[in-house]
């Protein structure tokens, strides 16, 4: 009898299917493992990498966000209401930096509140004006009266110091504001339109070129915002204020006396010229005052659009 070859005999060896699941079952029950965890844990594998896949994809998106919400929120603290464009600082306002916008604010209604009264006064009592708001204009029609002879010399110089000391009465804050920011207020100035742009940019040329001596030129009647200009960069300079109110006073006094030497040599005629305006005088200022509420209520209004805009 032939001898099985060795393949066949391997053949016989192996073990067929029913036995590999009948091992399996056994091994399951040794163990106490169900017959079939091998296969279930082997498919189950690739679904629990998709869905850690799919936790770190979400948990990833939850936290970007979280992040971009944390920057938005960053963004909108760190705007604070003293770094809009238009102050004139580059700082964290101090005590003194809201002291001199104050009185800044209290010069600009000041002027606006005295531009009728300066119209009226004018056509009334010269001297009262000059004495209450250093006008060269009343300066000069003191002169005239004087001239004419209805002024005794007491009379006419009182108001002319009284003059000097309210016509720079509050120029100190402009040196206080170059002082505190340079050209900041410049800027801002310039910065309300090209025309202004244009005009404070020759107004800053002059200043410079003059240097100290343009506190005297400042007073120059031309269109232009030289005296502010001028003062703001004197501070800005390092200038002392005992240095700036000397010579601010100086420059207020000799421009004075040039007012009243020029109506006192006009005379007769400009004294006509004021006796004429009297008799209009309470028209114009009710003019000038509904001129002052009309601009007041406009800017309102322009600034309310802006800010809906």
């Amino acid at each position: 009898m032939n001898k099985p070859d060795e393949s066949e005999t391997d053949i016989l060896h192996q073990s067929s299917p029913d036995d590999l699941g009948t091992e399996s079952i056994q091994r399951g029950a040794r163990t106490g493992t169900p017959a079939h965890s091998d296969v279930n844990e082997t498919q189950c594998e690739p679904s629990k990498a998709e869905d850690a896949e799919d936790t770190e994809d979400s948990g990833s998106d939850v936290l970007a966000s979280g992040q971009s919400e944390e920057n938005d929120e960053d963004e909108e603290t760190e705007a604070e209401w003293w770094e809009d464009p238009g102050m004139p600082w580059k700082h964290k306002p101090e005590r003194a930096d809201i002291a001199c916008m104050a009185w800044i604010g209290v010069l600009a209604v000041f002027s606006l509140v005295m531009l009728p009264l300066r119209g009226w006064l004018l056509g009334r009592a010269v001297d009262v004006l000059l004495a209450v708001t250093g006008s060269r204009t009343a300066a000069a029609a003191l002169g005239s009266l004087v001239r004419v002879g209805d002024y005794s010399t007491l009379a006419w110089l009182l108001p002319l110091l009284a003059g000097v000391i309210m016509a720079n009465k509050f120029d100190w804050v402009y040196w206080w504001a170059g002082k505190l920011w340079g050209r900041g207020m410049i800027e801002i100035w310039a910065g309300q339109s090209e025309r202004a742009a244009r005009n404070y940019a020759r107004a800053e040329k002059w200043a410079v070129r003059w240097g100290a001596l343009g506190i005297f030129i400042a007073y120059v009647p031309i269109p232009l915002p030289l005296m502010a200009v001028v003062f703001v960069l004197a501070g800005a300079s390092g200038m002392s204020i005992k240095k700036f109110v000397a010579l601010d006073t100086a420059a207020c006094l000799s421009w004075l006396l040039a007012h009243f030497a020029v109506g006192y040599l006009i005379g007769e005629p400009a004294v006509y010229v004021l006796q004429q305006y009297a008799k209009i005088a309470n028209y114009v200022a009710i003019g000038l005052v509904v001129f002052v509420l009309g601009s007041a209520i406009f800017n309102s209004m322009r600034k309310g659009k802006a800010a809906q805009v």
